[in-house]
């Protein structure tokens, strides 16, 4: 494997790292009542090199969640059935930009545990492909 290709995995799990670290953070800091309910998402979505990261907590139907666009988020996962691999997006034409971004997902989502993520080339692909759930 190319030595890029192995930073770039390593930037992944290092992202995904700081993200489980910022969901153990967050959640402890958000309160018991999502905790009790057992219920919510920490999503994250960060950028090339790592130069940034921006994360929102998302629970279904959006009462008390971060989630700038959650009951939208919430309608899309629904209908993807929490699968964030079936998201149906909003497909739209996108530049071949390179500028990877790595959207990560983990908490519980109706009762079952979630530890997503996945690395899109730039943050218009991302969108196109996951809709209102990363749009924060």
């Amino acid at each position: 494997m190319p030595v890029s290709r192995r930073r770039r995995t390593f930037r992944a799990a290092v992202t995904v790292g700081v993200a489980a670290a910022l969901c153990t953070a967050l959640g402890s800091a958000s309160g018991a009542a999502v905790d009790r309910a057992g219920e919510g998402l920490f999503l994250t979505v960060s950028g090339s090199d790592d130069t940034w990261i921006h994360g929102v907590r998302l629970t279904c139907p959006d009462t008390r969640g971060s989630h700038p666009h959650g009951a939208a988020a919430c309608d899309a996962l629904t209908s993807a059935h929490g699968d964030l691999d079936a998201l149906r997006g909003e497909p739209h034409v996108c530049t071949r930009e390179y500028d990877p971004v790595v959207v990560a997902a983990s908490g519980t989502w109706r009762g079952e545990p979630v530890d997503w993520h996945k690395e899109y080339p730039n943050a218009c692909t991302m969108d196109a492909a996951t809709g209102p759930v990363f749009r924060f």
